[in-house]
């Protein structure tokens, strides 16, 4: 079996997500660090444009969004579950709320002044405005917009003493009771807003919470160990992609496979990706891509969160 293989660099909330899905269910996996900012060269080799942090790599299969990603490795380990039975559409649709709303206000308040001030003084000024530019380029051209500092201070209480309230009453120790995707999911902005003493406050100022919290992380990352991009690369060359899932499904606007498409996020990071249409599943979107240095790969994508239109 192909090895787990992690595109990520360390400070990215998504990857942070990523670390902990595979830490909580146990897994070994291979660790390539990638640039937090364009150009992405050896990741775009592998994903035909998509730029965004995390990607999952297991041997020509290329896994983009935390979302799919943790599908993917509940089919690599099914126990303990992100989606436990009888619950998957309820923790799945709160996972989702929180990588968007929750996360858009984290980073709001995460790159406030004094707060950047903290996070990136140790980098040189030109660092830290090409940071910034990156990140209003990863911004430009989807739906998702920078929510203002003042209109995320104002909400952000609300939605921190609602969680209190929701965790302070739960039989379990997490969200629904027993650990599930919504927990990683909620987790990871948190974890952003941890990082310095400006904004940890946000989070510790409410008991329940920064316990939780606690236990959420005290998963852990699993066994991780380091591998080089042109190593992820030579593994891609050298494999076959995985058999195609057996599913059932007409596309409700009659995409079908071999056709030339393109595939690209709604939200931000809108980078498009160019390949023929292999499979169109519930979940997921798969292209295949050719690339003189990833050789073929099947790139997937969820459904959910991102758009297809024939080329």
């Amino acid at each position: 079996m192909s090895e787990l293989i992690l595109h990520h660099y360390p400070a990215s909330p998504f990857a942070e997500k990523a670390r902990l899905l595979l830490g909580f269910k146990g897994l070994s996996w291979r660790s390539v660090h990638i640039s937090p900012v364009m150009p992405k060269p050896d990741l775009t080799a592998l994903t035909g444009g998509y730029r965004k942090t995390p990607v999952l790599q297991v041997g020509a299969d290329v896994y983009c969004d935390t979302a799919l990603i943790a599908r993917r490795l509940e089919q690599e380990k099914a126990l303990p579950a992100f989606f436990p039975e009888g619950q998957e559409m309820v923790v799945a649709g709160f996972a989702a709320w929180a990588d968007s709303v929750v996360f858009a206000h984290a980073v709001s308040l995460v790159f406030q002044p004094e707060s950047v001030a903290a996070r990136f003084g140790k980098l040189p000024p030109e660092a830290i405005k090409a940071f910034m530019a990156d990140r209003a380029g990863l911004f430009s051209g989807g739906s998702a917009t920078r929510l203002p500092a003042e209109q995320a201070k104002h909400q952000w209480p609300t939605l921190m003493a609602r969680l209190e309230q929701q965790l302070q009453r739960e039989q379990g120790d997490f969200l629904f009771g027993e650990p599930s995707v919504a927990d990683f999911a909620l987790a990871h902005p948190l974890w952003f807003l941890k990082a310095t003493h400006v904004t940890a406050p946000l989070v510790d100022a409410y008991p329940a919470v920064a316990a939780w919290l606690g236990r959420v992380l005290g998963f852990g990352h699993g066994a991780a160990s380091e591998m080089s991009a042109d190593e992820a690369l030579e593994v891609a060359r050298h494999a076959t992609p995985a058999a195609l899932p057996d599913e059932g499904f007409a596309d409700p606007n009659g995409f079908g496979a071999g056709q030339r498409v393109v595939v690209a996020a709604t939200d931000y990071g809108v980078d498009p990706v160019e390949g023929e249409l292999v499979f169109a599943g519930l979940e997921e979107l798969i292209l295949r891509r050719e690339d003189a240095r990833a050789g073929v790969v099947h790139v997937h994508f969820p459904r959910l969160g991102f758009r297809i239109e024939a080329r």
